[in-house]
Formats: C-alpha cells, sequence, structure tokens
C-alpha cells in the first residue's frame, strides 16, 4: 500500500536487525506491549515468523528505509486491534497517523474489520495524539501488559467502529 509519504508492505526476515534497532530503543520499548528490552536481532527474527493467521502486519517504509510496523490482530466477530511503533529518529513527523489510517482503511474495506479497539499507556501522550487524530472514541481505563517493563501498567482504551458509507458502498459494489 501506498501513502503519500510511505509505503507499507509485507515484513520479511531481512527486516528483522532493523527492527531489533529501532524497536529495541528503550523509549519505542517501553511505550509497547509486546517488545521486548532488549530486543535482539533472534527475536525480531523469531516475532516476524510467528505473526498469526489472524494478524496483519505491515512494515512502514519511507524512503526505501524500514521506520516501524503498524497492523492488527482481527477476532471472528469483525473486531480487531491497532498497534503501531515508529522509530525514534522519525517521531513527531505524523508517520504513525499516517501509517495507521492507511492500515485501518485496509481493514475496514478488505479484511472485513467492523470495529477497532487500540490502547495507549497512561504515560504515552504522543500515541494518544495518533489515536485521537485517528477519530478514535475514548472507551474507558484499562490496564496494559508491557513486555519492556515487565508488568501491567495503566491505560486507555479506544474504538473505531467502521463508517456506515463504507458498509452503503460494499453493498453496492
Amino acid at each position: 500500500m501506498q501513502t503519500a509519504r510511505l509505503r507499507l508492505r509485507s515484513v520479511v526476515d531481512g527486516d528483522a536487525s532493523r527492527i531489533a534497532v529501532l524497536a529495541g530503543d528503550w523509549d519505542v520499548a517501553s511505550m509497547t506491549g509486546r517488545i521486548p528490552y532488549p530486543y535482539s536481532d533472534v527475536a525480531a527474527l523469531q516475532w516476524i515468523n510467528g505473526v498469526e493467521e489472524n494478524e496483519k502486519v505491515f512494515g512502514i517504509e519511507h524512503n526505501a528505509e524500514l521506520i516501524g510496523i503498524c497492523g492488527f490482530t482481527a477476532e471472528p466477530n469483525g473486531n480487531a486491534e491497532l498497534g503501531y511503533w515508529v522509530g525514534k529518529p522519525y517521531w513527531g513527523r505524523g508517520f504513525a497517523t499516517e501509517a495507521a489510517r492507511t492500515v485501518m482503511d485496509y481493514g475496514f474495506r478488505k479484511a472485513g474489520i467492523r470495529r477497532f479497539v487500540c490502547k495507549h499507556l497512561t504515560g504515552n501522550p504522543a500515541s494518544a495524539r495518533v489515536i485521537q487524530k485517528l477519530g478514535f472514541r475514548y472507551v474507558g481505563e484499562s490496564t496494559g501488559w508491557c513486555e519492556a517493563q515487565q508488568c501491567e501498567l495503566p491505560a486507555l482504551t479506544y474504538e473505531r467502529r467502521r463508517p456506515w458509507t463504507m458498509t452503503i458502498r460494499a453493498l453496492a459494489s
């Protein structure tokens, strides 16, 4: 998939080292649920090869360089949890929002997703801004596991339902 500035593509074994470097930064890993710290090339390769059938994972490229990951885990009921991270050198440039918007559009239009849920740790205001820009609605307080910190932490949960106009267009097709 292509956006104005980004290319979203499949993640391949050759991405493991780059993922380990970018996601292995404490400032990135400590704000995610599944990224361990420290993060080795071997662990990144295991993650790439362990992506489940119900997970859609996309590498985010800018200027032909991998800068992060965005994707979702789908459930049989049409719900999916959205996740994303962008390497620290690329923060503050709108890349996470641009990638996540594209992945959500794919989910709504092509993967049958009816509702996305997303959460961020309370100590991550940058992710809160991304979620707000994506049009999510606040659902409530929760907790989220942080693999890097090895504990459950306070989090905020949001949802975004498929726009009804997409449903009408899909029925008309």
